[in-house]
C-alpha cells in the first residue's frame, strides 16, 4: 500500500508494509535509541545498502527531546563527516521522528531524511506531515521547523514488540482524526475487536494506519504549514501540551495526554452548547475501550489557563481551541471568554 503526500514541493510517499531494500549511493546516519536498536537493528540493516552506515543512539523519552540532545547528534554527525548528500533515517517513535527531522532540517542547512516509525503512534502521526521539533522549559515543540521527509515506511512487523500500553495509547491520535474529520472511520474504530487489536493483527493494524494516513495526507496536502485547516489536527493538544508540561513529560505518554485533552476539549464544547453529554459519553467509551485516561486533576486552574499562552496555537493573545461541532466535524474557536474556559476546567479539579 502506498499513499501520496502531494505538496507544491517535496511530495513523497508513505509505504505501508512495503519496505524491501533501501539503496543509497551515499553515507547514511541511522538515528534511534538502544531499545529499538536491540530489537530491530539486525532486520533494518539487512534492508539498507549504502556507502557507509553510522548509528547514533540517543536516550529514550520525551524529556530528552531538547536542544541538548540535538547538539549531541549534530556533533556526532560532524565527527563522521556527514555531508549534504548524506541521508538521515529516523528509526523509532515520535521522539526520534521529531528530533531526526529537526536535525536533518538544520544540518548544513538541510539534508534528506526518511522516517521508519516503530510505534503505531509515529506511524499515524509524527512520521507523516513534516512537523519537526523539540521541547524546552516553556512547552512542547516550541522549537522546530516544517521539513518533509523523503519517504515514510510503516511496517507492522516493527509494532509487534510494543507493549499493550504503547500500542493502545496510539489510538488517541487515531480517534482524534476520526472525530475531527470522518464519522465513518470513528464507527470503524468503535467496532474494532480489542482482542484482535492487542494480538497485533497485521491486517487490522495496516487498515488503521492506512485510514489515518489517508486523512492526514489530505489535510497536509491542502495546508502544509498549518495556517488553518491543519490546525484541526491539534484537537485535544492545546490541553495535552499543558498537561505534559506540568507533569514534566513523565507521568503520561503523549497520546495519553491527548486522550485527556480530547475530553477537556469536549467539556469546553459542552459549555458552548456544541456537544451533548451523550456524545461526550460515546467518545469517552471509545477512548476507555483502549484503556486511555480521560481525567487529569488540575493543581491550579489559573496556572493551567496561563500555560495556554505558551502554546504555538496561541496568536495575538488569542487561544485557538479545536472543538467538535459534532462527531466527524471539528472547528477552530479563538473567541471563547476566559470565564467559560475556567468554568470548563473546574470539572478537572
Amino acid at each position: 500500500m502506498q499513499i501520496d503526500i502531494k505538496l507544491k514541493q517535496n511530495s513523497y510517499k508513505v509505504f505501508i508494509n512495503e519496505l524491501e531494500k533501501l539503496n543509497f549511493d551515499t553515507k547514511v546516519v541511522l538515528l534511534s535509541n538502544a531499545r529499538i536498536l536491540n530489537l530491530h537493528l539486525k532486520t533494518l540493516k539487512s534492508k539498507i545498502k549504502c556507502k557507509e552506515l553510522f548509528i547514533i543512539s540517543i536516550e529514550e523519552g520525551e524529556e530528552y527531546k531538547n536542544l541538548q540532545t540535538v547538539e549531541k547528534i549534530l556533533n556526532q554527525m560532524f565527527a563522521h563527516h556527514i555531508d549534504r548528500k548524506s541521508i538521515l533515517i529516523s528509526f523509532g517513535g515520535g521522539v526520534i521522528s521529531d528530533i531526526g527531522g529537526f536535525v536533518a532540517s538544520i544540518y548544513q542547512r538541510g539534508i534528506s531524511f526518511i522516517n521508519i516509525p516503530t510505534t503505531l503512534l509515529a506511524c499515524v502521526d509524527a512520521s507523516v506531515g513534516g512537523k519537526t521539533g523539540v521541547n524546552n522549559q516553556f512547552g512542547k515543540n516550541l522549537i522546530g521547523s516544517f521539513y518533509q521527509p523523503k519517504a515514510v515506511y510503516c511496517q507492522s512487523e516493527f509494532l509487534k514488540t510494543l507493549n499493550d500500553k504503547e500500542l493502545s495509547s496510539a489510538m488517541a491520535e487515531v480517534i482524534k482524526m476520526a472525530l475531527s474529520f470522518d464519522i465513518r472511520f470513528f464507527k470503524f474504530i468503535q467496532n474494532i475487536d480489542k482482542k484482535l487489536f492487542l494480538s497485533r493483527d497485521d491486517e487490522l493494524l495496516s487498515n488503521i494506519i492506512q485510514k489515518s494516513v489517508e486523512i492526514k495526507a489530505k489535510i497536509v496536502s491542502k495546508d502544509e504549514k498549518e495556517n488553518h485547516l491543519r490546525m484541526i489536527l491539534n484537537y485535544g493538544h492545546t490541553f495535552a501540551h499543558v498537561i505534559e508540561n506540568q507533569t514534566f513529560y513523565k507521568k503520561y505518554l503523549h497520546a495519553e495526554a491527548v486522550s485527556i485533552g480530547i475530553h477537556m476539549a469536549n467539556i469546553l464544547a459542552y459549555h458552548l452548547n456544541l456537544l451533548q453529554k451523550t456524545q461526550i459519553q460515546e467518545i469517552n467509551q471509545t477512548l476507555q475501550k483502549f484503556d486511555l485516561p480521560i481525567f487529569y486533576k488540575i493543581p491550579n486552574i489559573n496556572a493551567f489557563y496561563q500555560n495556554f499562552f505558551l502554546d504555538k496555537k496561541t496568536k495575538q493573545e488569542k487561544i485557538n481551541f479545536i472543538l467538535l461541532k459534532k462527531i466527524g466535524k471539528a472547528i477552530i474557536k479563538d473567541d471563547i471568554d476566559k470565564n467559560t474556559i475556567l468554568k470548563s476546567l473546574e470539572s478537572f479539579t
